[in-house]
């Protein structure tokens, strides 16, 4: 029975301590008291049982951790390598915490800025749908007012015309609405900052005529160029046109207007704009004025003007762009400009012109260059010419620049004749055979038929200069000929201006070679007869150059007012006289 009991005791032990192991903590108190319940001393064996289960456990704890025990420890060496780490990323989190809160900050600003704006168009929008309920014809002119002002910068003219209805039609309907008298005084205001900036895109647009006028008046003078048959002029002005950045190409050949070019938009609306505001006047009366101050930078010419062509094209350019963008402002308008005004700046321009060009043709010592001058000139005023503007004060004043032009083409053939006198061996001129006979009467009009009957070798009386000063001549009269093309010249004055040149060559520059080279000391009397000789073959010879002259012109000698040549009157030349005379001078002296 003892045993029974006890068997049954410790089975009621397992069986508590397997419930206290199990179930909550709570319940452990009921458990516990069963145990005193039950038996005097099952207490004392329960606690024994207890302690037992306790070691058990504390082996199989101490078993655990032996076995996991290494693992610890590198768990341990692993956490204090990345502590550096994990401080270094904890900082990294606070600055990212940091911006991100500085984020949230301007986030927030930006979302109540941006619920402030909604709720002011909110407002506005109900506002404007509890007016159209009221007034939906007075709205819908309120809208488009609204619309253009937004809009102003290219709807100007439209603005204001609305404006115009509002006060004269619209708003005296609702004038009992506050926010009416709010936008009656709005109104002026708005009127004059469109005043405003429509005046600032005008200063915009004259600030770009003045930079690009040279342009525009390259792509006239080209044209005109083009008309005329000027293909050098036009080639030159492409190959200038390659250098600059305003782009041109492809409209050499198709006729281009000043619209094409440029952006009339601003002054059509500015005039428009002021013409509303009842103050055109004061538009017009700004817009001359400022045209004639760009008129006088315009006019100035650079200092070194005269050393190159491309100065001279440049001022040419950026004048006749001025007055091309003007005369397309006199047709496309009615009134801001006017013919008497353009008539005005155009004389002023003309005289200031004629001034720079006299002055800075005298400095030019290269017929070339003087040249050029001439056919930028013509071409400059042909294109002026073609825009209504009077030019014949341009082609007078190309006298002047002929003038200059025979000047320099004097001094330079006043150099060739020296060369040609300084090489000479003033001894008659041998010819071996045939072919150096013709080589010399090709160059010379030599006619002589005694020498002619001479068997070859035979010697020919002149020097060898005289063929060199007869081709030079010729060369001379074709170089003055240059000048006298497309100067709008009948065929008789350009023959009379091409013997009056000749006869200056002849009578002045070559007769001033001839004394200077008879004044030399190494000139003996042998050379001073060769000299002689060769003066009267080349007086001889002057019949065939004014035939030559006659050729180019188609103008007959027997014309009443034709020049004949100086040296035709033989013997009583300047040119045979003043040889003879220093001649026999010098043998005399």
């Amino acid at each position: 029975m003892a045993e029974s009991e006890s068997l049954e005791t410790i089975t009621e032990h397992e069986r508590i301590l397997q419930e206290i192991e199990s179930t909550d903590t709570a319940c452990v108190g009921p458990t516990l008291r069963s145990v005193y319940d039950d038996q005097p001393n099952a207490h004392k064996r329960f606690m024994e049982k207890l302690d037992a289960r306790i070691r058990n456990h504390d082996r199989e704890i101490e078993k655990m951790c032996n076995f996991h025990h290494q693992g610890f420890v590198d768990a341990i060496t692993e956490l204090l390598k990345v502590r550096a780490d994990a401080e270094k990323l904890m900082g990294q989190v606070s600055d990212t915490n940091r911006r991100l809160q500085d984020a949230g900050r301007e986030v927030t600003a930006q979302t109540e800025e941006v619920i402030r704006c909604r709720i002011q168009q909110r407002n506005m929008a109900t506002t404007v749908e509890k007016l159209q309920l009221c007034i939906p014809g007075e709205m819908t002119w309120l809208r488009k007012l609204m619309t253009d002002v937004n809009l102003f910068l290219f709807r100007y003219y439209s603005a204001l015309k609305t404006m115009e209805q509002l006060e004269n039609i619209y708003i005296p309907r609702v004038s009992q609405y506050r926010f009416c008298q709010i936008m009656a005084e709005t109104l002026p205001k708005l009127r004059e900052e469109i005043k405003e900036i429509s005046m600032s895109d005008l200063k915009d647009f004259l600030e770009s005529i003045r930079k690009h006028s040279d342009k525009i008046g390259e792509t006239a003078m080209r044209q005109c160029g083009a008309e005329a048959g000027d293909s050098e002029l036009c080639q030159t002005s492409l190959r200038s046109e390659q250098k600059c950045s305003f782009n041109l190409v492809g409209f050499l050949f198709k006729v281009l207007t000043a619209q094409d070019l440029v952006d009339f938009s601003p002054v059509y609306r500015c005039l428009h704009i002021y013409t509303v505001l009842g103050d055109r006047e004061t538009f017009e009366n700004y817009y001359r004025k400022q045209r004639k101050k760009q008129a006088r930078l315009v006019l100035q010419p650079q200092s070194n003007m005269h050393e190159t062509v491309e100065g001279y094209r440049k001022y040419f350019n950026q004048i006749v762009g001025f007055f091309v963008v003007e005369d397309h402002i006199l047709h496309a308008t009615q009134g801001l400009v006017t013919r008497a005004f353009t008539d005005e700046l155009w004389n002023m321009a003309l005289s200031k012109i004629i001034a720079v060009l006299r002055t800075h043709s005298s400095y030019c010592n290269d017929p070339d260059l003087v040249l050029e001058l001439k056919n930028l000139i013509v071409i400059f005023a042909d294109t002026l010419q073609g825009y209504g503007f009077p030019v014949n004060r341009l082609f007078d004043l190309l006298f002047e620049v002929r003038d200059q032009y025979n000047e320099t083409l004097l001094k330079k053939w006043a150099l060739v004749f020296r060369d040609i006198f300084e090489q000479d061996n003033y001894s008659p001129i041998p010819v071996e055979n045939e072919e150096e006979y013709k080589a010399v009467v090709s160059r010379f009009p030599f006619h002589d038929a005694e020498i002619e009957k001479q068997q070859f070798p035979k010697k020919l009386p002149m020097s060898q200069s005289v063929p060199q000063i007869y081709s030079q001549v010729k060369e001379f009269i074709y170089a003055s000929l240059k000048f006298s093309e497309s100067l709008h010249r009948s065929s008789t004055e350009i023959d009379d201006m091409l013997r009056k040149s000749t006869n200056l060559l002849l009578t002045r520059t070559l007769s001033s070679c001839l004394q200077n080279l008879i004044k030399k000391p190494h000139i003996g009397l042998t050379e001073l007869v060769q000299i002689i000789i060769n003066t009267t073959h080349l007086e001889h010879a002057c019949k065939y150059l004014e035939d030559f002259i006659t050729n180019i012109t188609n103008v007959s000698p027997e014309t009443v007012h034709t020049t004949r040549l100086y040296g035709t009157h033989w013997p009583n030349s300047p040119l045979h006289i003043s040889v003879i005379l220093v001649s026999w001078r010098n043998c005399y002296s």
